[in-house]
């Protein structure tokens, strides 16, 4: 199963008709079909790596989870514990699975409960059979024919189960902000349900912290640490103390992309950069673009300040900049923009030609206020 296709309306602050594709739209060279392309089906092929720009505020978190959301749809059925709200969002995705394209379409409700989950209301689900001779027209609405005849099933589940029948992790999402104490919990949780080898973490630790030398589970909350020579047992508190926020979340995201990669779901971080060094960004995008790693099409869906790992991308379809006026919106750098294809990606953001740079005239505005205020106070 691949997500293709997602257009959704009244989703957070987003404007409607808000549309993602993650299928490949410009010439497929050798070169990209070998480093920045997935082949799903014959000629249908989808990004390795897909990236979201822009300003602070400008929406990339906003498109970030709105593909989380279809993929927890697609993955467990339901829609729950998430932050935003769910009245009358609309919703419209395409997916590939065993040779057919599927659209599913609902419109979501919050439960009139105190459970904090949506309830699935107006689905229909569509189905045509993928030819690659169709491949210019896979989301053309008028090939598709309706299926029906379901089961029942509650409100809160949603009857992509009668595709796809049993849940699956499709995709993870991790927000760059951890879990603090519970960080390590997750991470234990995450090594023991998709099998990731211990030689793995123990290299992830290193990356991260050299003088960490080993760290085994005792139970929930208690861990025996092998740090430099010493051996002890310590706390979940005292271990985030110890190896620093910014090491606890580094490891749970390496281990998060060695579990996609291995298992071939798809991974989503909001502000890949936030806390990283720029050599470990650009590592896992170069990771999800090696077909050697990468063998089971796992995709590393991100949105990004670092405008630099963008010249790791060969391709611009798979580029998308947010910006935001009463509402956030989203633009595709191959189809929406003139751009000289030799130069730069970074070159390009840092001269503005996609009018995402940083209002200097209000920094210097800041800065003149600031003077001004400090002298006020030394008067």
């Amino acid at each position: 199963m691949k997500l293709l296709y997602v257009k959704a309306s009244h989703f957070k602050n987003a404007k409607n008709d808000f549309e993602i594709s993650l299928v490949a739209k410009s010439k497929k060279t050798a070169e990209d079909r070998e480093y920045e392309l997935l082949e799903i089906a014959e000629d249908l092929f989808v990004y390795n790596t897909l990236a979201f720009v822009g300003k602070n505020a400008s929406g990339k978190t906003t498109a970030v989870e709105l593909l989380d959301c279809c993929y927890s749809i697609l993955g467990e059925f339901r829609l729950e514990g998430k932050h935003y709200k769910y009245d009358n969002v609309e919703l419209d995705m395409i997916f590939f699975h065993e040779g057919y394209l599927y659209r599913y379409m609902t419109v979501l409700q919050p439960d009139h409960t105190l459970s904090n989950k949506a309830v699935f209301t107006q689905q229909h689900i569509y189905r045509k059979k993928y030819y690659k001779t169709k491949i210019k027209t896979i989301f053309d609405e008028n090939d598709f024919t309706e299926l029906d005849g379901f089961g029942e099933l509650p409100d809160d589940t949603s009857k992509v189960f009668f595709v796809l029948k049993e849940k699956t992790t499709r995709a993870i999402y991790f927000d760059s902000f951890g879990e603090n104490t519970d960080t390590y919990s997750i991470l234990f949780k995450t090594m023991k349900n998709y099998k990731i080898p211990e030689g793995i973490f123990l290299n992830i630790l290193r990356i991260f912290d050299e003088n960490v030398k080993t760290i085994e589970k005792i139970d929930d909350h208690n861990y025996k640490l092998r740090y430099q020579n010493e051996i002890k047992n310590v706390s979940d508190q005292e271990l985030v103390y110890i190896l620093s926020s910014g090491t606890t979340k580094g490891v749970l995201l390496y281990v998060l992309m060695a579990a996609s990669l291995m298992n071939g779901f798809d991974l989503i971080v909001d502000e890949i950069e936030n806390h990283f060094h720029k050599t470990l960004v650009e590592n896992m995008i170069s990771l999800y673009k090696d077909k050697g790693v990468n063998k089971n099409k796992a995709t590393l869906i991100f949105s990004t300040h670092y405008c630099e790992v963008l010249d790791l991308f060969n391709r611009r379809d798979n580029i998308w900049i947010a910006k935001a006026d009463s509402q956030v919106y989203l633009s595709n750098m191959y189809d929406d923009y003139e751009i000289r294809t030799e130069l730069l990606k970074s070159r390009q953001f840092y001269n503005n030609a996609f009018q995402t740079a940083v209002n200097y005239e209000e920094l210097m505005n800041m800065k003149r206020k600031l003077m001004m205020t400090q002298k006020f106070c030394q008067s």
